[in-house]
Parts: C-alpha cells; structure tokens; sequence
C-alpha cells in the first residue's frame, strides 16, 4: 500500500507544490473532464472553487492580522490561555487537501459507495465530494500519530460506511423538515451529522424525563425575522469584537476595527463558503450522470452538502444562541486552548440538531450547548496536528505569528476526531490506549446502531403517515 501512495506522491507533488489553489483548479477540473463534463463547466468548476480557497484564505488573513494584537492583550489582562487560533474550516481544508493520502482516501469512499450501491446495501450516491476532506483528516490524524496506513485505512472505511448509511436513514426527515414529496433525491453524507447518535440519547432523555420543556418552544422563523440584524452574522461579529475589545483594555478606536472587521468576516465566510460548493458541482454531476448510465432503473437518493436544508429558521436562531454560549464555555472550560472566532458560528452542530428534533429550538438550544464542549476538547487535542499539517504542506495562514498553534473550534466530527487521536496512539504499542481505543471503537459502534433502529422507527411512522393520507 506503501508503494501505491508513493506513486501517488510521484504524480501529484509537482502539483502540490504549486499551492493549494492551482492544485485544485488542476485536479477537479481534470476530473470533471475524465467524468466528460463540458470542457467551459469542468474549468469554470476549478476556477470557482480555486477562487474560494483563495478568497477564503484573504478573510482569515485578515481576521488574525486584526485580533493577533488584541487578543495577546486579552491573554494579558485577563490571564486566561486561549492561545490556539481559531482560523476556521477553510484552512484546514486547504491543508487536508495538500496531503496526497487525501486523494487516496477519496478514491476509497468512492470505491466503497459504489460497492455499497451494487450491493443494494445502500441507495446513496455520495457526490459531496469537497467534504470528503472532513473524512480524510481523520485517517491523517492517525496517520500523524501512527505512521499506519492500515489503521488510517479501517478507521476511514468504518466511518464512510457509517456516514452512508446514515444518509439513508435521514432521507425521510430531510422531506419532512422541507415539506418534499418522497420522490425528493435529496439527502447528506456530511460528517456533521454524525453527531446524530449522541443528539438522539439527549433527544429521548428530554421525551422522558423534560417533554414539558417542548411547551415553551417557539417559532424560530418569527424570532429571527423580529431580531433582524442584531442576530447576523455581521452583528455576533461586532458583539464579539467589543467583547474582545473591552476585556483586551485596548482603545475605542481599535475596539471599532476589530469589531467590524470581525463583522465582516463572519458575513464573508458564509459567502465564501458557497463559492465551494459552485465549483465542486460540475464533478458531482458528472458522477450522478455516469453513475445512473451503467445502473438504469435504480433510485438513488444523492449525498450532497448540508446547505441545502439551511432554509429552516431553527439552524440559525440556534447557532445565534450557541454563539455566546461557546465563547463562555471557551473561557471556563479546563484544558480548553482556544479562543473561537472562525468557528463562533457552530455550522459543525447546528443542522444535526435540527435533523434529530425535527425543529423543536430548545432542545436544540439545550442539547447544543452540552455538546460544544466536544469540539473545544477535540480541537484542542488536534491543534499540534493541523499545526505542523500546514507548515508542511505550506499552508499556514498568512498573517498567524510564526509557531503559534492553529485550529477550528467548531470542526466537524469531534468524536471522530478523538477516535482517531485514540486510534493513532494505540497503534503505538501502549496497552492503556490500546484499550482506550477498542473501547471508544465497539462503544461509537453500538451507539450507531441503536440510533439506527430509533431512526428506522421513526422512517416506519413516516411510511405509515403516508399510506393513511393515500387510502
């Protein structure tokens, strides 16, 4: 297997090394070619996404150029290290795609989809292709630890497997929460909503012991449009950039830059963000279109990204609410290191809440802010990772003071991640996480499972709604 990914190596490093952009200009849109997308679709796709790591890399440049100094401040005067800077998911993006291992890795949750889909053991073509890179950086993780590709490659293939079917099993609630006829192709692999499982055990703790709470619920679409403005994006940037401000005791004046700067980019990594998903699309469909010519007569529901249900109100009257609550989570939490700014929006959480309860704001309020936690603990734990990841691969951001550690306070998957730390030191010979790991393994297993069967309960009073509405 070695040899297979030095080959790799061979091939792709003088693309590699012409940064991550070019790279992945070059390669989607030479993939979108191979997949025989229009040659002016297949380079307006690379160019589009090319533009958006470029873009997405100028916000966060400008985001830690502008709080690098108040933020040593911050440190200062109030004696809490929160010294691991959150640059969001872009870069750790950029960075995970500058590891060959990642393309690797994609050509075996491909490989495994469309053995799934012969197999009939799924009905889910995964075109969400971009995001396979919240998947790979779990086996580079263990890979960083482990320096073995055999345990980098099972721990990516349970995963992927879990995902897939996990996309399955959420197809039905996807066209409840958009009002969609069956016949909707729509559903999602992303790995947020891996999270589902440990949603569910609080979801039917609440329908045990706390329904009452569900009295008191309200309708997040009113909330949001009498906030306005003051629930934006622009304005939790502003709230956060006086708040840092005030407790770094720097001058009104540069109180007001950082606050709008932050404003502004909280506003641009939404947009940028959907600047990736325009140029992952020519591929995509190129993989549903050569997918549904070899296998005809077949419905396939199509794994695409998480944006798609981002209409429904409660995902963001949630994240406004959560917002606040992770920065103060941030400053109590012990052995927590970062201080959230590229992900005080915690897209990583949000739209897995919605799937599990189905819209219900205060349990997803509630839920949410017992589950921040995680990622504050697993961004931490990944932080020396990402660090030295994007020194090699040579995206470290711009404007980040040299040897200062870096990662993404809401990334997806905290559990993954933490499986994988697990996994990569076990590989290590030390019998204490050895056991750790196969604990951690067997436990993320069976939690899935029996999340699995409350979820194909849940799909049967679907099926059973329906027949009642037909006769």
């Amino acid at each position: 297997m070695e040899g297979i990914i030095n080959f790799f190596n061979s091939i792709f490093q003088p693309i590699i090394d012409l940064g991550a952009a070019p790279m992945m200009f070059i390669i989607l849109s030479l993939l979108a070619i191979v997949l025989r997308v229009k040659l002016g679709k297949a380079l307006e796709g690379g160019l589009k996404f090319a533009i958006a790591l470029t873009g997405m890399g100028a916000v966060i440049n400008l985001l830690t150029v502008t709080f690098s100094e108040p933020l040593q401040q911050f440190v200062k005067s109030t004696g809490i290290e929160l010294t691991i800077t959150d640059v969001g998911w872009a870069p750790l993006a950029t960075i995970t795609w500058g590891s060959p291992y990642t393309l690797f890795f994609c050509g075996i949750i491909v490989l495994v989809n469309i053995i799934m889909i012969l197999l009939k053991r799924t009905n889910t073509l995964d075109v969400d292709i971009f995001n396979v890179w919240h998947l790979a950086i779990v086996g580079l993780l263990v890979l960083w630890f482990s320096d073995s590709l055999l345990l980098a490659t099972g721990l990516i293939l349970l995963i992927g497997i879990l995902k897939i079917i996990n996309a399955d099993l959420m197809k039905p609630t996807f066209n409840d929460l958009l009002n969609a006829p069956k016949s909707n192709a729509m559903t999602s692999t992303h790995m947020n909503y891996m999270l589902n499982p440990i949603i569910m055990v609080f979801d039917k703790i609440f329908d045990k012991f706390f329904p009452w709470l569900d009295k008191f619920d309200f309708d997040a679409a009113k909330l949001n449009s009498k906030i306005g403005f003051w629930g934006s994006k622009f304005a939790i940037g502003i709230y956060l950039g006086i708040f840092i401000g005030l407790l770094s005791q720097i001058s009104i004046k540069e109180t007001f830059v950082i606050a709008f700067t932050a404003g502004v980019c909280l506003e641009l990594f939404s947009l940028i963000g959907s600047w990736f998903i325009a140029g992952i699309e020519p591929v995509s469909q190129g993989i549903t279109n050569t997918v549904s010519k070899y296998l005809k007569g077949r419905t396939f529901n199509i794994g695409v990204d998480w944006p798609f249900i981002a209409g429904r109100a409660e995902i963001w009257a949630a994240a406004n609410i959560l917002a606040p609550i992770l920065l103060l989570e941030a400053l109590i939490l012990p052995g927590n290191g970062i201080l959230p700014l590229g992900g005080i929006i915690a897209m990583g959480l949000t739209p897995a809440l919605l799937v599990v309860t189905r819209g219900k704001i205060i349990r997803m309020i509630l839920i949410g802010s017992l589950i921040l936690p995680l990622f504050l603990i697993s961004g931490t734990m990944i932080a020396p990772f990402v660090t030295e990841t994007a020194q090699l691969v040579g995206a470290y951001p711009a404007g980040v003071e040299a040897g200062t550690l870096i990662t993404h306070s809401t990334l997806e998957g905290p559990i993954e991640k933490i499986l994988a730390v697990l996994v990569g030191k076990a590989a290590t010979g030390q019998i204490e996480f050895i056991l750790w790991a196969l604990i951690a393994v067997v436990v993320y297993v069976v939690l899935f499972i029996w999340y699995a069967k409350q979820m194909k309960k849940r799909n049967a009073a679907y099926e059973e709604v329906e027949q009642q509405q037909v006769s």
